[in-house]
């Protein structure tokens, strides 16, 4: 075999393995993005109608995070928000509008104390994703309701207000969503669809059942 066929097949046996190097590498990179952010994954693909673009989006959105100094609350600030989220249960009971807009607002001022950026709500809810992949759905759901008029129901409401527990729990606790936890988290007790796991038929049973977690 000539000195010029040998180099022709060196050179195609490197290409050949470059390419699946590479094509191994964005596979890998994918089944991390889509075992880390779970159905945040598949929302971002569907909304952009381009996987390649979603996953970059995701990766930048990573390493936005990492550049944030996210913290866990202390002992006292905690008992103060869980204290605050007590009488945000009980006012449901009979105003259940007004504690969807309290219950919002005290999600933002947990996330400012921890370190995220509150400028706007798709920020928000973005960066909470690469944390708390499996509840951000739970928040976004829960805005809408809150910044609907007309056409909200009690069932929204209910619904509505189960999701923003579903964050605020996770958010109080937040030693769970550090980056450390990678691969780690299972999202145990919510459902993507929207449905929850509290079936109780009243406001009353939501606000009284709430902690029982």
């Amino acid at each position: 075999m000539s000195a010029p066929v040998v180099a022709v097949i060196v050179i195609a046996a490197v290409v050949v393995i470059a390419l699946a190097l590479i094509v191994g590498s964005q596979q890998a990179r994918r089944r991390r993005l889509r075992e880390w952010f779970g159905p945040e994954y598949d929302r971002r693909v569907e909304d952009r109608g381009d996987r390649a673009q979603a996953e970059r989006e995701l990766a930048e959105l990573s390493r936005r995070r990492d550049r944030l100094d996210i913290r866990p609350l202390d002992p006292t600030a905690r008992e103060r928000y869980a204290a605050a989220w007590s009488q945000v249960q009980a006012q449901f009971v009979d105003q259940p509008q007004a504690a969807l807009e309290s219950a919002d607002e005290l999600v933002r001022q947990v996330m400012r104390d921890r370190g995220y950026p509150v400028e706007d709500f798709d920020t928000q809810a973005d960066l909470v994703a690469v944390d708390h992949p499996s509840v951000v759905s739970h928040y976004r759901g829960a805005h809408a309701v809150q910044l609907r008029t007309g056409d909200v129901t009690t069932e929204d409401q209910r619904i509505a207000f189960v999701h923003y527990r579903e964050l605020f729990s996770e958010l109080l606790n937040g030693d769970r969503g550090q980056r450390g936890d990678r691969g780690r988290r299972v999202d145990r007790d919510s459902r993507v669809d929207g449905s929850s796991r509290v079936d109780g038929d009243s406001r009353r049973q939501v606000a009284e059942r709430g902690d029982r977690r």
